[in-house]
């Protein structure tokens, strides 16, 4: 059985190693999100706190000076009080958020949402930035990569408990490749549980396996997020025409700030005549969370979900998407994070080097088939699991075990490349 999940172990290597290298960078810089675009976009971000704010209506009138074309989309009052307001709003198929200083009124600065650099890391982690096919091959690259972790601690864990300690503090001379491979396997062992932990607090948010799957199964069972959050909303009761005018957003926010959110929430503005204004809060904390709909036309709440409401899986879900990001222990949280991404670079990069002094020349060096193909009991048990909770990773360790049983082994020059 060793041999192959040996085999398995490379090929999962050998094809996503560049994706995880690619998701543990981009995953350590966001954990920093708060902190960069601070720095980044200081000058829009902070104002001199001088006075009374102006009420969001007037800041609205500066920002329509500007931009007479444009259509609002969202507000967000300063969390303090040195910070700006900012205003979302579409200018043609443009969404642009606008800084206005709450003291003055005068515009600090505007960025296009698209281009802010923490989007583009975003869209990088969790799409490739290509949309739908690489939210399904970032999926399928962090589901093998928990294959690797297994497969990786079967291989290293010793067969009594003794060779634990002496594999964990082997002497130094024994040769750059093993040192090499101490190095990735005992890094392995030491941030197993962070690794599999951001994997699979990832993982219900990817297109497939989240959403589909479990979000769906959490809907269906009562035990999620309550439907207003991200599915359908209630509605605003259409007056007859010309009775009754759309509240003011200074009514919208000051009904918000009575409902004792955390400081910081987006005010969404409604999507036609049935549509409602959309208070939000996300950050800094899973607790803090909530979601408000409010009638446009009478400022009646409709529905109001906080964290407290959410079911069993659903709280799960979100902590563990807060933990995954950093932002639900505080900056203890943003170093451990990082600490895993930092190890799963090392582990990476340290496999690339072991396989890369151990392969002969024009050759893949893949480790060698075992002699008499043999279904185990282990690894037929291995592959059921898999193939039950991770379907999409089921299909594929059934095609790879095909591919190397059926394809590989029965041409001679392929089998002679790959080792």
């Amino acid at each position: 059985m060793s041999a192959s999940i040996w085999r398995w172990h490379f090929y999962a290597g050998v094809v996503f190693a560049p994706i995880l290298i690619l998701l543990a960078i981009t995953g350590g810089i966001y954990l920093f999100k708060p902190q960069i675009e601070s720095f980044i976009y200081k000058d829009y971000y902070y104002v001199h706190a001088d006075g009374q704010k102006l009420p969001a209506s007037k800041q609205f009138e500066k920002v329509k000076e500007v931009h007479p074309d444009s259509q609002f989309t969202r507000y967000k009052p300063g969390v303090e009080g040195n910070r700006s307001s900012e205003v979302g709003i579409l200018e043609g198929d443009k969404s642009i958020t606008v800084f206005v200083n709450p003291y003055s009124g005068k515009i600090v600065g505007e960025l296009d949402d698209a281009d802010r650099f923490m989007a583009q890391i975003e869209k990088l982690h969790g799409q490739l930035m290509v949309g739908t096919s690489g939210d399904l091959l970032i999926e399928l690259s962090v589901c093998w990569g928990l294959i690797l972790l297994i497969t990786g601690m079967y291989l290293w864990w010793p067969r009594n408990r003794k060779g634990v300690i002496k594999r964990l503090f082997r002497g130094q001379n024994r040769g750059k490749r093993s040192f090499w491979m101490d190095i990735h396997a005992v890094t392995g062992f030491v941030l197993s549980i962070g690794i599999a932990f951001l994997i699979l607090t990832g993982l219900p948010w990817t297109g497939f396996w989240g959403h589909t799957l479990v979000q769906t199964l959490a809907t269906n069972t009562g035990t999620g997020i309550p439907a207003p959050v991200w599915g359908e909303k209630p509605k605003s009761i259409e007056p007859e025409k010309g009775k009754v005018s759309p509240i003011s957003i200074d009514e919208v926010v000051r009904i918000a700030d009575s409902q004792h959110l955390y400081p910081g929430y987006d005010v969404y503005f409604p999507d036609g005549p049935e549509g409602v204004y959309t208070v939000q809060v996300f950050l800094p904390k899973s607790t803090d969370e909530a979601t408000l709909h409010i009638d446009q036309y009478n400022g009646k709440v409709l529905s109001d979900s906080r964290f407290k409401d959410y079911g069993l899986l659903g709280k799960a879900i979100t902590t563990g998407y807060y933990l995954h990001i950093g932002a639900e222990l505080g900056w203890i949280n943003q170093i451990v994070g990082l600490i895993v991404c930092i190890g799963i670079v090392l582990i990476v990069v340290t496999g690339i080097l072991i396989w890369w002094k151990r392969k002969p020349s024009n050759k893949l060096g893949a480790p060698p088939q075992p002699k008499n193909f043999k279904m185990e009991k282990g690894l037929v048990f291995i592959i059921a699991i898999f193939s039950i909770i991770f379907p999409s990773v089921g299909v594929s360790l059934l095609f790879v075990l095909l591919l190397d049983w059926l394809v590989i082994r029965r041409i001679n020059r392929v089998k002679q490349w790959i080792g």
